[in-house]
């Protein structure tokens, strides 16, 4: 019941309306206040008629107000993006009947660039004087009064689109015209905008008596750097000679004592185009700018027989670097730097070989060989399992890696001569050889397991590179099991497990990545090139 009487206070109005017309932009910021900007803590039911439609705000939840653009809160609706949907008759009023405050109504009024509303929506005028300082001023109505509404700044455009200052220290008639400005807002990490054009009028002629006193070049947010010096002027435009201009901190006089850490000075001149002007100007001096700065209002006052006026100045620290994007820059490059080194790690290999084959295969190469004749030497030994490779298995080793892979092969049963001492030709070839290739064999073929006790204390002098080619069976065998020379000599090199006929792909891999590079072109190769 008392809902409902609230409820018919609020339509029937009690006390009369008070009508204000709004103009904004499409896609603009605006906000709607019932009453002053402070807030007495009364609650207030705001009502939106658009046509037949009508809409009451009232307990509206969070996502409900996401989902219209609306922001409620105190006694004032904001819209954050306003459209054709915003548009129309908007009251507010308090709930409680038992309050006497009258209710107001807004008319909004969404227009385009291109609409006739363009030609007086948010239009304001400004007037300056030739060859006096002017300062384009953008209004402030109708825009969030909270802190939660962070100011980033204030662009200028002319009507043609290029971007203008807003402060002419000597200004001419010819920069009469259009100007628009846009004040941009941070809220809830969002960027909206509020769009407002001013026409300036630049008259000729001599001012009103009394032109006032004008805000720093910076605006009234002058940034500063902590620990640095700062220094902050404002001017002043009277017909007579007995006004003052000087600054105040919370109120309180800043001294003219120039050996303080902050001061102000002051100065006076005529005006050689108008006989009783007067420009003052006063300048607030910081011998070093302290972070308890930043949290205190500064004032410029102008005091005169028929006029005082101020404008106040917020300090504000100069953004430094912004850490953010150099951590994450650092961040990327560490992770571009892992994917490479896991990428490598696991695809070292395939790398190394398309490297090497890349790098040996482009055109008609000459390829210099170093002082051994071939680039492995095949010995087999003993295998201690019956898993060892068959005649048929080594022929097709030796084969594929000549054939295929254009490797020179050293076979003892083909390359060495009859009658030498079996251990005088194995060192032989291995001296002629870059590698030595352990072949398991079963049963134990020449030159056998015993030369290589004999050798043992030539490959570890010579430091030859060795790979040991074992079967599962013996790669599954206790290390125990092999005899002491070749245990040792296994220490010594890289291990490679054949898998059976045809052998896998991941075997050859492996062989070719312990064995060095070829020193000859492939013959599947030479049979498609002609140097």
């Amino acid at each position: 019941m008392f809902l409902l009487l609230s409820f018919l206070a609020f339509i029937s109005g009690i006390c009369p309306m008070t009508t204000n017309k709004i103009y904004v932009r499409a896609g603009d910021l605006v906000m709607l206040q019932c009453g002053e900007c402070k807030y007495d803590g009364t609650v207030v039911l705001w009502k939106l008629e658009t046509g037949q439609k009508t809409q009451l705000y009232s307990n509206m939840s969070a996502s409900e107000q996401q989902r219209l653009g609306l922001v409620l809160y105190q006694n004032r609706l904001v819209i954050l993006s306003a459209s054709l949907n915003h548009q129309g008759n908007y009251s507010c009023g308090p709930l409680s009947i038992s309050i006497t405050r009258c209710q107001m109504e807004f008319r909004l009024t969404v227009y385009s660039e291109s609409s006739r509303e363009a030609e007086f929506g948010n239009r304001y005028s400004q007037t300056c004087y030739k060859n006096q300082t002017c300062e384009l001023n953008c209004p402030e109505e109708n825009l969030p009064c909270s802190t939660a509404w962070k100011l980033l700044g204030i662009t200028w455009h002319k009507e043609n689109g290029e971007i203008s200052e807003d402060y002419f220290p000597n200004i001419d008639v010819e920069k009469s015209g259009v100007y628009f400005c846009t004040r941009s807002f941070l809220y809830s990490g969002q960027t909206y905008n509020a769009s407002f054009t001013v026409v300036l009028d630049v008259q000729t002629g001599k001012p009103p008596t009394n032109i006032g006193i004008y805000s720093p070049k910076n605006g009234k947010v002058f940034e500063v750097e902590l620990g640095k010096t700062a220094a902050i002027t404002c001017t002043a435009l009277i017909d007579s000679s007995d006004g003052s201009l000087f600054w105040l901190r919370n109120d309180e006089f800043v001294d003219n004592n120039d050996t303080l850490r902050y001061f102000y000075n002051s100065t006076s001149s005529k005006n050689a185009s108008l006989d009783d002007a007067i420009y003052l100007s006063a300048t607030l001096v910081f011998r070093e700018v302290l972070a308890e700065d930043l949290s205190t209002n500064f004032s410029c006052k102008l005091e005169s027989a028929e006029l005082t006026r101020f404008v106040s100045v917020t300090l504000d620290k100069i953004a430094g670097p912004s850490y953010v994007i150099l951590t994450a820059c650092v961040a990327c490059i560490l992770v571009v730097m892992v994917v490479i080194v896991a990428t490598y790690v696991k695809f070292k290999i395939d790398v190394t070989l398309f490297l090497r084959d890349k790098l040996g295969s482009s055109g008609c190469q000459s390829n210099k060989s170093d002082e051994n004749s071939y680039d492995a030497f095949l010995m087999c030994y003993k295998s201690i399992t019956d898993g060892g490779l068959s005649e048929e298995d080594r022929k097709c080793l030796a084969s594929t890696l000549e054939d295929e892979f254009g490797y020179s092969i050293c076979l003892y049963d083909r390359d060495v001569l009859p009658g030498q001492a079996v251990a005088d030709a194995v060192l032989d070839c291995i001296e002629k050889s870059r590698a030595v290739v352990l072949v398991p064999s079963f049963p134990d073929p020449e030159p056998g397991s015993a030369v290589l006790s004999a050798i043992h204390s030539s490959l570890v002098e010579r430091k030859t590179r060795l790979i040991f080619i074992n079967t599962e069976q013996t790669e599954a065998s206790t290390s125990g099991s092999f005899p002491e020379a070749l245990q040792l000599l296994s220490k010594a090199g890289n291990s490679v497990t054949w898998k059976g006929r045809p052998p896998s792909t991941s075997f050859w891999k492996q062989l070719r990545y312990h064995l060095p590079a070829p020193q000859q072109t492939p013959k599947m190769q030479l049979l498609s090139q002609e140097c």
